[in-house]
């Protein structure tokens, strides 16, 4: 809104003193549109700021379903190792992690590979970036060290999560949400002078390919350079199952990382205070977002509900543990595409990332892969099918809206828009395999070499909580216990070396 007092001055010409009752006019036009202006950064940063505390409450799913999904003689070290991911991730990012992602300059000093400005939040905020944008952002960071904290659960020395969670987190992790989410990534759609993978940017909207496949390629190497836990595999080489401790906990983390999601997909539009015009004024960026978390929930379900039938058909159970993983592994597909496909769409993607999990956990027993919480095949497998289905589903008229700068880009194959799109996707899924693999993949086994990555044998069969973290997650009240184990533990029974009065048969003792 503009306002000035030699264009009303002219309309006022009949009243005396129009030029100061102009500028008087055009004075309180000026205040009403700051005042507007100010309320609109608000709104849009106390959006941002809620996404983001949705997101942090992830890593309490993340911390139940990891508690679950081991046994219970490993539950504080699992615990531990969530909250130091966003410990240890917090300082990572500040300090380098930020400034690797979104620390872009001007004109020559621009850098679509990596970020090379505001480390330490030096010199912030910016136009580009308020302090919820940072915190958003670092939610996102640490996400993806939890995820990978989960394939290498049960078996990894103490020293080895403070390590890899700090490098993931400060270099690996931001160095490709600098490629896709930065303002002059060489593969971010959003870019206005990108002429680089097909004139289009791949479209990974808020992470299957940024978050979920970092996470789970990186879980990928770590578990196979520390090889399975003992006893996960038998002699013939055939499969073990080395069950959680607790469903319960599974569950409840499943609904909080369901909870989470919310401010993972709809918050990634950054802003809700934006019209996109036309002759529909209830439309606008608000409907995206709402429009984003149904495409989100229709995935999950879809998924959790043709792993439910589909794991029934295969192994004869109802399984609630395989049914929360096909929910995650739906919500981790539909992550890329969730705001430029239709919701019949999502309920395909769901689909189809239930058998990719499936399929991926099949092939995992075949080769002898552990991953006590099947994060490599749920967040990387079903990561990649999201990238694939958003190059084959992406919408026209979404796409658009949501990447404004260029119209006529390239959408899905399947919507008519060719195969520009798709093969940018394929692309970003080659950069970001080739990328983890590079750079964790030589970390781990680094620090096999080192004998920092794996416990010995005998603390591994003990359990962590007992050898590295001075007791049990529980509290099993067996104080007066020498043996240190819980009073939980069945004892031996035996007949008493006296017979009962009757002299009939012998007292148990239990």
């Amino acid at each position: 809104m503009a306002c000035s007092a030699s264009d009303l001055a002219p309309l006022l010409s009949t009243t005396v003193n129009s030029t100061e009752a102009a500028t008087y006019l055009c004075s309180q036009f000026t205040s009403i549109s700051s005042q507007l202006s100010d309320t609109g950064y608000a709104i849009n940063n106390t959006y941002l700021l809620f996404s983001a505390y949705l997101v942090f409450a992830m890593q309490l799913g993340f911390a139940m379903l990891c508690a679950g999904s081991v046994r219970a003689k490993n539950t504080m070290n699992i615990m531990l190792t969530n909250v130091l991911d966003a410990a240890a991730g917090g300082l990572s990012y500040y300090l380098f992690g930020y400034a690797f992602a979104f620390g872009s300059g001007s004109g020559s000093h621009s850098n679509g590979f990596i970020g090379r400005h505001l480390f330490g939040l030096s010199d912030f905020p910016t136009l580009q970036g308020d302090y919820s944008f940072f915190l958003y952002q670092w939610a996102f960071a640490i996400a993806a060290a939890g995820i990978t904290s989960g394939s290498i659960a049960e078996r990894t020395q103490f020293v080895a999560y403070l390590i890899y969670s700090s490098f993931l987190t400060g270099f690996v992790y931001p160095v490709v949400s600098h490629w896709l989410w930065s303002g002059d990534g060489w593969a971010n759609p959003a870019k206005l002078d990108n002429n680089l993978l097909f004139g289009s940017g791949a479209i990974d909207f808020a992470g299957s390919g940024v978050v979920h496949m970092v996470g789970g390629i990186a879980g990928l190497w770590g578990a196979l350079i520390e090889g399975p836990r003992i006893g996960r595999f038998d002699q013939n080489g055939r499969s073990v199952a080395l069950r959680g401790h607790s469903a319960s906990l599974v569950v409840l983390g499943s609904f909080l990382l369901w909870f989470g999601w919310y401010g993972f997909n709809p918050g990634s539009f950054l802003t809700i205070l934006k019209s996109y015009g036309g002759n529909r004024v209830f439309y606008g960026q608000w409907s995206a977002v709402g429009r984003t978390a149904v495409t989100t929930t229709l995935a999950g379900s879809t998924a959790a509900l043709t792993t439910l039938f589909g794991k029934r058909l295969l192994s004869g159970h109802w399984n609630v543990i395989d049914v929360c993983n096909g929910l995650l592994g739906g919500f981790a597909a539909i992550t890329a595409g969730c705001s430029v496909v239709e919701p019949w769409a999502a309920i395909i993607c769901g689909f189809v990332a239930a058998w990719v999990l499936i399929g991926c956990n099949k092939l995992a027993d075949k080769l002898q892969y552990d991953d006590p919480l099947e994060a490599a095949q749920l967040h990387g497998g079903c990561g990649m099918w999201g990238l694939l289905f958003t190059g084959l589903f992406a919408k026209e008229t979404y796409v658009n809206e949501v990447y404004s700068n260029k119209p006529g880009r390239p959408y899905g194959l399947f919507m008519g828009g060719g195969g520009k799109l798709l093969a940018a996707q394929i692309i970003e899924i080659l950069v970001i395999v080739g990328w983890v693999s590079a750079t964790m993949g030589p970390l781990f086994y680094g620090l096999h070499k080192l004998k920092l990555l794996r416990i010995s044998a005998e603390d591994e069969m003990a359990g962590m909580d007992l050898t590295r973290h001075g007791g049990f997650a529980y509290a099993y009240d067996a104080e007066d216990d020498v043996s240190g184990k819980p009073s939980f533990m069945m004892k031996k029974v035996e007949p008493a070396k006296n017979t009962s009065p009757n002299g009939n048969s012998p007292a148990i003792n239990v």
